[in-house]
């Protein structure tokens, strides 16, 4: 069975490893998985994250945590298969009056919104991250 969302399967992951206190946290490694991997580790948003490459590639990426709770408090998919939700660098979105991050993905590559608005670019609003 094909995966239909590869970035909410990976949200959904890091949420129920963060519920359940876990330290690491390993999934199916592909190029836009490890974009928004560099983007939440920049963002302090994670510890780390390694790509193995076996006979299928995987991701895992090392969560942190601050005083025994997790560093990301809620992480939330925006734009999806059934609704693409695209923005001009005018009408990026504004996560937790710019305490949080939106996760973009621009013809520069997967950007946060705060990069986005200084390289003058829109996109995809992937997630949302605070």
């Amino acid at each position: 069975m094909s995966m239909q969302d590869p970035i909410a399967d990976m949200i959904a992951q890091i949420k129920n490893a963060q519920l359940a206190s876990k330290e690491v946290v390993s999934m199916a490694a592909s190029k836009i998985k490890l974009a928004v991997a560099v983007v939440l580790k920049q963002e302090g948003y994670i510890e780390d994250f390694e790509t193995t490459s076996c006979t299928k590639p995987e991701l895992k990426i090392t969560l942190r945590y601050y005083n025994g709770a997790p560093v990301i408090a809620a992480i939330k998919r925006v734009s999806r298969p059934g609704l693409r939700c695209y923005r001009n660098k005018e009408n990026l979105p504004l996560v937790a009056n710019g305490l949080g991050v939106a996760i973009i993905s621009t013809s520069l590559g997967v950007l946060t919104d705060r990069d986005a608005r200084k390289s003058g670019v829109g996109g995809e609003v992937l997630c949302t991250v605070f």
